[in-house]
């Protein structure tokens, strides 16, 4: 299961166990932590206050001792600035997803299908009876490096 998936439902887990509801559908959302913020993701934890009739701070402080007590293999620690809680990820998460990404060939990659949009892609056919230059070079391996990406996209 992806590192986020384990969050999202060990916050759900903890709603419930702490506060006695189920989170609404699509409330626990992650974010990237911003720059100047320690930890890796952050939890917005506006959407809970409703169910812990709590302050911000307080109902982040729950949910992060819950997250590490619960989930000590992703969850490091955690910090809280007003309503956003602030996790900070193991180590050992990332190597495990970077060692999937890496055994994955077809990371990234989207199989194309039925619906798939048709694309053609048009690039440089430089006359044969004038010289190439440079600027030929560039535009073949343009078009050749949007033909991949497309390719990968599903197209």
């Amino acid at each position: 299961m992806v590192m986020t998936d384990q969050i999202v439902k060990a916050v759900e887990a903890a709603i419930e166990d702490l506060y006695g509801q189920s989170a609404p559908q699509g409330s626990v959302t992650l974010q990237e932590t911003r720059e100047g913020f320690e930890g890796e993701l952050t939890l917005v934890v506006f959407p809970f206050l409703r169910l812990s009739r709590k302050k911000p701070e307080d109902t982040a402080q729950d949910l992060g001792r819950y997250l590490t007590a619960h989930l000590p293999a992703v969850v490091r620690g955690f910090n809280v600035v007003k309503g956003f809680l602030n996790l900070s990820i193991q180590p050992a998460c990332w190597i495990s997803l970077l060692q999937d990404i890496w055994q994955n060939t077809k990371y990234g990659f989207t199989a194309a299908t039925g619906s798939s949009p048709l694309v053609m892609i048009e690039y440089s056919s430089p006359n044969t009876n004038k010289p190439l230059h440079l600027g030929h070079v560039r535009n073949n391996l343009l078009g050749w490096a949007l033909a991949n990406i497309m390719e990968a996209n599903g197209n």
